[in-house]
């Protein structure tokens, strides 16, 4: 078992920062793809942005690209999500997803493929 807990949300103006963490316990993230997603006003969770396990690739929603990095310390178990940049529609839920990748050094945008989930941490961006 993986355990997630999130940190880092919080109310800022558009245009500021935060850095949401990711933090793991159970097992050590080493052959675990990660994401963040996000749940908004709407009706389903997106996908913002992934890492392989070795912390070689990433992906990310058009929406986001050159505002947010997504990153991860093995050292300290922990996927990052440095948010830059940021604007009131980014408001939403955030959680974090690990998925096992026993085989595969790739990113995963599927929800339905992560086997692990924290809590979400809130990220209120105001006008």
């Amino acid at each position: 078992q993986v355990q997630l807990v999130e940190s880092g949300g919080g109310l800022v103006q558009a245009g500021g920062s935060l850095r949401l963490s990711c933090a793991a316990s159970g097992r050590p993230l080493s052959r675990y793809a990660m994401a963040w997603f996000r749940h908004g006003p709407g009706p389903e969770r997106e996908f913002v942005a992934g890492i392989t396990w070795s912390g070689s690739g990433t992906l990310y929603v058009d929406s986001v690209k050159g505002r947010f990095t997504i990153s991860r310390d093995s050292v300290k178990n922990t996927v990052y999500l440095q948010m830059n940049s940021l604007k009131p529609e980014d408001t939403a839920l955030y959680y974090c997803a690990a998925a096992i990748r026993e085989y595969y050094n790739d990113v995963i945008s599927f929800s339905d493929e992560y086997d692990y989930w924290g809590q979400g941490t809130q990220v209120t961006v105001s006008s």
